[in-house]
């Protein structure tokens, strides 16, 4: 499981660079869900697994209005995207600058410390996010819907603003 966990941090950190580098906003956003991914199972890694799946649903509808947007402003006919070389220099400089941080900062970090939380106890009847279950249902319930609502109202008001003279995305075929 530790080198399930190692895999996806090394998978984040270099989604991450990867999408601080591109300049073109189609291949950033499709980073950033890919990114999300990545994120949502380190958190099932580390128990979380009912928290990872709202999550990445949120994220998702998130990443939906930003991707709506980026493509409405948008007007390259060639963008860059991950292979071309301005972008990977920036990508290597970035994870450069990440394995520095960590040479600096490696003292204390042990292998051990990537076990599930769900793995200490040894005859656990619940889960360790059934708790947050319960809350999110109950008291959070109504936080959930309100936050879809101002996403979907989000993703309408983007689309009037870069919408222009012309009809934009929303035009009749």
């Amino acid at each position: 499981m530790a080198y399930v966990m190692l895999m996806f941090l090394f998978s984040l950190v270099l989604g991450l660079a990867a999408v601080a580098a591109n300049p073109s906003p189609y291949f950033a956003a499709l980073g950033l869900v890919a990114v999300a991914g990545v994120g949502c199972g380190v958190l099932v890694g580390c128990g979380g697994s009912f928290l990872s799946l709202i999550l990445f649903l949120i994220y998702l509808g998130g990443m939906l209005v930003v991707f709506a947007y980026s493509a409405a402003l948008a007007a390259e006919p060639y963008p860059e995207s991950w292979g071309s070389w301005p972008v990977l220099g920036v990508v290597v400089v970035y994870v450069f600058g990440v394995c520095v941080s960590a040479c600096m900062f490696w003292g204390g970090w042990y292998e051990g410390s990537l076990i599930s939380a769900d793995e200490f106890s040894e005859f656990s009847v619940f889960r360790g996010d059934v708790g947050g279950v319960a809350l999110v249902y109950s008291v959070g319930g109504g936080m959930l819907v309100l936050g879809a609502w101002v996403l979907l109202l989000t993703l309408f008001v983007v689309l009037e603003l870069t919408r222009g003279l012309g009809r934009g995305a929303l035009r009749a075929v």
